[in-house]
């Protein structure tokens, strides 16, 4: 058997920077060895094949196969002037016979791998990488030459690819971005990195890494079979340095000389602990606040710095010292970690101008150690202003009597100038809460007394505002409340509790309760209302009803059974009610009684007495009454319809000789100059209705204006131009003119004008009201007509 031929190892491509010439004479051994090492593994596994062969064929009966042959290997990456050979396939039945024809097929048969196929010889055509195919499988057969027929069935075998080193280390997730805390102890891990070779892990080194730094000690190390990276300095502050860059290798061949190597780079941010405490930048702070600073206004600020940064630099800050009243109070903005100092109670620049407040800063994170905090001393001085006067008391009550007399004092405010100064002071009452001028007070002394006599029963609380500013400084003002309750005096007399309506049966019993009555009072005494009723003087002996005192109301009570309806409809029974105040009120209220009839029950059926007297009949003079009243209702109805229709008629007289026959209708437009249908032309040249005058017909004038003489026109009368003026200058002149509806028509509006009708001459009434501002919108033509209806109908009303 012959095994195949191996390359040169001094003849391989793509090796590292630290390969160099002198070391491939050992590689080249180093390949040699393991190749022989190979073929002594084909040799021992194809001996027992062959010496078995024969013994297979007795017991069989089939063909031997005398295949020399097993896995053949070829360098990956051989480059040559000739193909290399990869390996020779032998048969036991070549024994020199010419005949026999080796044929290769399978993967990159007559392509990658060609056959002789006289001695079985199979050389590899093109450069192989393991990285791309690691191993090929092939069909061996021998056939006859001349026949092509196969001796022996086809065989199966691989060659495959021999690694070298030629790939170098990848870090495949690189650059990486790492963070640990800062003050880690050593050996703190930090993050771990991880690099691939494309190369045969399995046969030599070529994939064996190991990682070392090449950049970053000695502040990390790292382990060279694990990539694992760790601290390797203790006490790395964030606050002096928070970056770091690591540049780590790996290399194959297990590190030794002549491997490939690749690198990466590893960005480690050290994150931060609350290992420093606030400070303030300053040990005494001054600040001087105004006296009249509003109660929960800002009137300084203090700030303690942090190295740390986020949740570990925030802090609170709290007044630990000299703030004893209370006066003071600070807050902490998240946003800027200012402390914002603001008053709880007002400042008096008069009781005290200095303060000296201790501001503590504490983290909110405790620290490795506890709690960070940093004191600072905040000295405020008080500022004087001119503040508005101080009322002795905020709110006032007062009371007063209703019906007290004017100018009388009720009561006193009193507010003061809490200034060093000490201006004097003016009262006055804010009106808008004093509508009614009910109170006036006194602007020196501040002495509050009536203008006007109160009312409990109208209002029994007045709230008023005081103000009280400064002569000095009127702008300073100060305000308070005064309420004024007015207290009752007995002045309103009672009356009844309601609107009685009682009734008394026919059929009634004497003894009968009419009606419960009971009374109010408007007053509010103290120890509540006790009234006293009593019938008036004259009517002590009434015959027909008495009173009956009850717990504070009374009964009123029939005295015979004998009330008919047909001798009195009514009864009036008036009642004194008197009340127990001091001095006591009285008024006197009557009831009004009505008789009707009832049934057994008592239930009312009639109080009328016209339900009891039409049953019997109707007298002569109630039918007289009755005729007399339709008769008269006929007339009127008569007289009114006669007054319509005469309104209805026309108030223009026709005549066929009249010219004003000729309007026809008032919504017509005409044709313009060319229309001779709606209009007599022959009329207006009529010299009689030039010379003549035509009373009007449709108006009764007042005064009485004699017959004016017109102008005669030309010779032969058609003169129509000058007739319409003299009419016109006629209408101009006669105060019964428009706008009252008259004959004196100058143009014809022919059909489909949107104005309608203008004239009222079949309105129901002359005097109606009608609104003519509409003649306005219809353009300048129909504004000089609203304008005179408008003139006529104030004219009528002066």
């Amino acid at each position: 058997m012959e095994g195949p031929v191996t390359k040169p190892s001094g003849e391989g491509s793509e090796r590292g920077k630290e390969g160099s010439v002198a070391t491939m004479p050992k590689r080249l051994e180093e390949m040699q060895r393991d190749l022989w090492t190979y073929l002594l593994l084909v040799w021992i596994t194809c001996i027992p094949y062959s010496s078995t062969a024969p013994f297979a064929n007795q017991i069989l009966s089939r063909a031997k196969r005398g295949w020399v042959w097993n896995q053949m290997f070829v360098l990956e990456e051989f480059e040559g002037p000739d193909p290399i050979l990869v390996g020779r396939l032998h048969t036991d039945l070549d024994v020199g016979s010419k005949n026999i024809k080796y044929v290769l097929a399978g993967e990159g048969a007559g392509t990658i791998f060609s056959i002789n196929d006289k001695t079985g010889d199979i050389h590899a055509m093109k450069r192989l990488d393991r990285e791309e195919k690691a191993e090929y499988t092939l069909m061996a057969q021998v056939i006859n030459r001349d026949t092509n027929e196969p001796l022996e069935p086809p065989s199966e075998f691989i060659i495959k690819v021999q690694d070298i080193n030629d790939n170098s280390p990848q870090f495949i997730e690189g650059p990486y971005v790492a963070s640990v805390p800062e003050m880690s102890q050593v050996g703190t891990s930090v993050t771990k990195v991880t690099a691939t070779d494309a190369d045969d892990p399995v046969y030599g080194n070529s994939a064996k890494l190991v990682y070392s730094i090449l950049e970053g000690q000695p502040y990390f190390s790292i382990d060279p079979n694990t990539a694992t990276i760790g601290i390797a300095l203790p006490g790395m502050d964030r606050e002096i340095r928070d970056e770091y860059m690591v540049v780590i290798q790996a290399k194959d061949m297990g590190g030794h000389m002549g491997g490939l190597s690749g690198t990466t780079t590893v960005t480690v941010r050290l994150t931060d602990i609350n290992d420093n405490p606030p400070k303030f930048a300053k040990n005494f702070y001054d600040f001087v606040f105004p006296e009249d600073l509003g109660l929960g206004k800002p009137g300084g600020k203090v700030k303690a710095t942090d190295k740390d940064v986020g949740e570990n630099a925030k802090s609170i800050y709290s007044i630990i010292g000299g703030n004893e009243k209370g006066v003071f109070e600070i807050t902490t903005d998240s946003q800027t970690q200012e402390g914002i100092l603001m008053i709880k109670k007002p400042l008096d620049f008069e009781m005290q101008k200095h303060f000296n407040l201790t501001v503590e800063a504490t983290n909110v994170r405790y620290g490795p150690t506890g709690p960070y905090k940093d004191t600072t001393t905040v000295r405020i001085a008080v500022e004087d202003s001119d503040e508005p006067p101080i009322f002795t008391r905020p709110t006032y009550v007062l009371e007063v009597h209703e019906n007290t007399a004017i100018n009388t004092v009720i009561g006193v405010v009193t507010a003061r100038d809490p200034d060093a100064t000490g201006s004097p002071i003016r009262y006055f009452i804010d009106r808008h809460t004093d509508l009614e001028r009910q109170f006036n007070v006194n602007v020196d002394d501040g002495k509050i007394t009536l203008a006007k006599p109160l009312d409990r029963e109208t209002d029994m609380w007045h709230n008023i505002t005081v103000t009280a500013s400064e002569v000095r400084n009127n702008s300073q003002i100060s305000r308070a409340i005064v309420a004024i309750r007015v207290l009752d005096i007995n002045d309103n007399a009672p009356e009844f509790a309601a609107e009685y309506e009682p009734f008394v049966c026919e059929n009634g019993k004497p003894g009968q309760v009419v009606e419960m009555v009971s009374a109010v009072d408007k007053d509010d005494p103290i120890q509540g209302h006790y009234f006293e009723y009593r019938l008036v003087p004259e009517m002590l002996n009434n015959p027909n009803f008495t009173i009956k005192n009850n717990d504070n109301s009374i009964s009123i009570l029939t005295k015979h059974d004998s009330f008919r309806r047909q001798k009195q409809e009514m009864y009036f029974l008036p009642i004194i009610v008197t009340d127990n105040g001091n001095p006591p009120m009285s008024s006197t209220n009557t009831l009004t009684i009505r008789v009707c009839r009832c049934n057994k029950e008592g239930t009312i059926q009639s109080c009328n007495l016209e339900a009891y007297v039409l049953p019997i009949g109707l007298s002569m003079g109630a039918l007289i009454a009755i005729l007399a009243c339709i008769v008269l209702l006929l007339v009127i109805v008569v007289l009114f319809v006669t007054l319509r229709r005469h309104k209805n008629e026309p108030l223009i007289i026709k005549d066929d000789e009249d010219v004003r026959e000729n309007i026809i209708r008032y919504d017509d437009e005409g044709g313009g100059e060319e229309d001779t249908e709606a209009f007599d032309i022959a009329t207006l040249q009529n010299p009689d209705g030039i010379n003549g005058y035509l009373p009007r017909k449709d108006i009764k004038p007042d005064l009485q204006f004699m017959p004016r003489q017109g102008q005669h026109s030309g010779p032969n009368g058609v003169d129509v131009d000058e007739f319409i003026n003299v009419r016109l200058h006629e209408a101009d002149n006669d105060p019964t003119a428009p706008p009252y509806d008259s004959i004196q028509i100058y143009g014809y509006e022919g059909r489909g004008s949107i104005a309608g009708s203008l004239s009222s001459l079949e309105t129901a009434s002359s005097d109606s009201d009608q609104n003519y501002d509409y003649l306005r919108e219809w353009g300048p033509r129909f504004r000089r007509l609203g304008e005179l209806y408008s003139v006529g109908e104030s004219d009528k009303e002066t």
